[in-house]
């Protein structure tokens, strides 16, 4: 997956920058190479990362309520290879980028709104103290700015031993239930090393975690890269990247019982026309159907696109597209659904280029489109981030290479 491969592939076997404004670098009318309907979009580069602001943004962006853009960077800030966080907000015709934190260690997924406002977000490891990762809330300075650079106030609230608590929490997003309380994946750790599903409580600085689920390989899997989500009963749904019957991966299921949780395997990846090694987690429609994708195998050898419908108390796995390309070059990310109900994802190293794309699949008759390909020079290369929607149907993302500086750029595709 071009440059990507080299520092994120999961593993199978300080100064700071001031605010900068960054207008709309490059417009690309871009026309779909598609087996459906074409469809003419509007490609803007919002941001092009400089090393100072950040670099290679592996995770995806979150909006507000007003339309501002917040996300992670994975290293960058003049060489420290610290990751931060940042808002970027409308100003006429383009964006100012503004870096609200610099942290001590790597970020690779996105901050997400939780309870009080703040952001949280995890890291997977730290330069001092932390090798097996934290979890951070960012919340504005409590006192009025009066500078141009307005840092916001980080909260260390647990930090990763690395035992039975797990460590190492990688790209998922953490969810809240209604009570406030947390709930995410470490990919290592554990009782049995391979990983675990973690409740945390709080609010305050300092919040308890406790591992709800063990991984222990097979049958149940290993290694959870992303997040988790529930349903309308209080079950948690996620994937793991390895483990299970055939080693590439499962999709499982958490049930609260008697004060605990019930795990069960709800299907298992052969590695064959299914796919195999799963990055990605899972979202909801309407109807109760999981939707997911796995960064390798399947018919076309580079991933595939899924449905799990629930079936009485079992579930019907619905092939619904395959990827041609290498291993690695699946989704990496969650897919999104549009106010339509089409499928949206990225993967990393498709495309017309090989350097990664933004797709979409009808709903219905899930007929894949590219929606843009990613050319490896100032628009970017490697978008292994979930694309989101504003209100108007505007598409936001990250790339984690590529860029006039080859460190990544944020991007909008406009909705006509």
């Amino acid at each position: 997956m071009s440059n990507v491969g080299t520092f994120l592939s999961p593993s199978r076997g300080l100064s700071r920058a001031a605010s900068t404004v960054s207008l709309v670098l490059a417009v690309v009318i871009g026309t779909l190479v598609s087996t459906g309907a074409a469809h003419a979009q509007s490609f803007q580069l919002l941001h092009t990362f400089t090393g100072p602001d950040g670099a290679r943004p592996t995770a995806g962006l979150t909006l507000d309520a007003v339309g501002k853009l917040y996300g992670t960077v994975r290293t960058g800030h003049s060489g420290s290879n610290w990751g931060g966080a940042f808002q970027m907000r409308r100003a006429g015709t383009g964006w100012i980028f503004d870096t609200l934190h610099i942290f001590d260690g790597q970020i690779s997924s996105r901050v997400v709104f939780g309870p009080e406002g703040l952001l949280y977000g995890s890291s997977p490891n730290n330069i001092a103290g932390l090798p097996y990762g934290y979890l951070y809330s960012l919340a504005p300075a409590l006192n009025a700015c009066v500078t141009a650079i307005c840092y916001w106030n980080e909260n260390t609230i647990y930090g990763f031993g690395g035992g039975t608590d797990g460590g190492t929490p990688r790209y998922g997003d953490l969810i809240f239930d209604s009570s406030g309380n947390m709930y995410g994946t470490a990919s290592l750790g554990g009782a049995n090393g391979d990983g675990v599903v973690f409740k945390a409580t709080g609010p305050g600085d300092n919040w308890t975690e406790v591992p709800i689920y063990a991984f222990a390989g097979s049958p149940d899997g290993a290694t959870p890269y992303n997040g988790l989500v529930f349903d309308n009963a209080g079950n948690l749904y996620g994937t793991t990247f390895e483990g299970g019957t055939s080693g590439t991966g499962t999709i499982f299921e958490l049930s609260p019982s008697n004060g605990g949780w019930t795990e069960q395997v709800i299907y298992n990846f052969t590695g064959e026309n299914d796919g195999g090694y799963p990055i990605a987690g899972l979202i909801f429609d309407n109807a109760g159907n999981l939707y997911g994708a796995t960064s390798e195998n399947g018919s076309g050898g580079g991933g595939t696109v899924f449905q799990l419908a629930p079936n009485g108390s079992s579930w019907t796995f619905n092939l619904l597209y395959s990827f041609s390309g290498v291993g690695e070059c699946g989704p990496w990310a969650s897919l999104n659904f549009d106010s339509q109900g089409n499928l949206w994802g990225t993967t990393g190293c498709d495309g017309a280029n090989s350097d990664g794309n933004v797709f979409e699949l009808t709903a219905g008759t899930w007929t894949y489109s590219s929606i843009y390909d990613f050319t490896g020079g100032n628009d970017g290369s490697d978008p292994i981030a979930r694309p989101v929607f504003d209100s108007a149907g505007n598409v936001y993302g990250t790339t984690s290479n590529g860029g006039q500086n080859g460190i990544g750029t944020v991007w909008e595709i406009t909705n006509p």
